[in-house]
């Protein structure tokens, strides 16, 4: 399974909401491959997955990946209901 996390530049954002998800995915036992990028790029990656915001999201309309939207990337309670909830 390969997740991206996605922020608009792809640098400081997107790469503490990609730590903040494998600490998540860490806790509940799912092994996962997890890039982070930004939303450009995104667009054109193969992934299972895409973590980002609803802003975003609507950028991404059209990828193949099913979208996991998450408001705040350094709240690890938020992150793991919306993983729990998609990863299913």
């Amino acid at each position: 399974m390969k997740l991206l996390c996605v922020c608009g530049l792809g640098q400081g954002t997107s790469l503490i909401l990609r730590m903040n998800v494998e600490q998540v995915l860490s806790e509940l036992g799912i092994a996962a491959d997890v890039e982070h990028t930004d939303v450009s790029t995104a667009s054109s990656m193969d992934v299972d997955f895409i973590v980002t915001n609803k802003e975003l999201a609507d950028s991404l309309a059209g990828v193949n990946a099913k979208i996991i939207i998450v408001n705040n990337y350094f709240d690890r309670v938020e992150i793991k209901n919306a993983l729990e909830e998609n990863l299913k």
